[in-house]
């Protein structure tokens, strides 16, 4: 079984900014129900299929396919729940782990957060100095949340 270890955190400032290269993500959510999440990406001109199973502390099961672009942005045209996550994400490589911060646009424009994988939930890691408050707990930040309830409205 793929297990996803990810921790979630609030960015601040904007010296991240010149650390990485933006690439745009757009998703939608298939289903959300009883802490199971099936979502469509299209992400660098390529098309994904994920399932997510619910969380527990820091983990959950994580199932990601590669699906043809096509087939994607068909399915996030007519199975997605609205608003549809648009985001940039960037890449950067901090204290050994990849960085990946999300910039939102669309509904959720204003909202910045910044997630980290894991080997295990007991791995310590150094925080970078645009690292602020940690929301890995708080579902209100999870994207399939902020495809319901948009940063926006909040």
């Amino acid at each position: 079984m793929a297990k996803e270890i990810e921790r979630k955190f609030l960015v601040k400032g904007d010296s991240w900014r010149e650390l990485g290269v933006g690439s745009v993500y757009r998703q939608g959510y298939i289903a959300t129900q009883n802490a199971v999440t099936v979502r469509v990406r299209i992400a660098n001109n390529q098309g994904y299929l994920t399932v997510k199973g619910p969380s527990v502390n820091y983990s959950r099961s994580e199932f990601e396919y590669e699906i043809p672009v096509a087939d994607a942005q068909e399915m996030l045209d007519t199975l997605c729940d609205r608003p549809l996550i648009e985001k940039v994400r960037y890449k950067i490589e901090w204290g050994g782990l990849i960085w990946e911060i999300d910039e939102f646009n669309g509904a959720n424009q204003g909202l910045i957060l910044a997630e980290v994988e894991l080997s295990d939930e007991q791995q310590q890691f150094e925080l970078p100095e645009w690292i602020g408050e940690e929301v890995s707990s708080d579902r209100k930040y999870f994207n399939s949340n902020l495809a319901k309830f948009p940063f926006s409205q909040w």
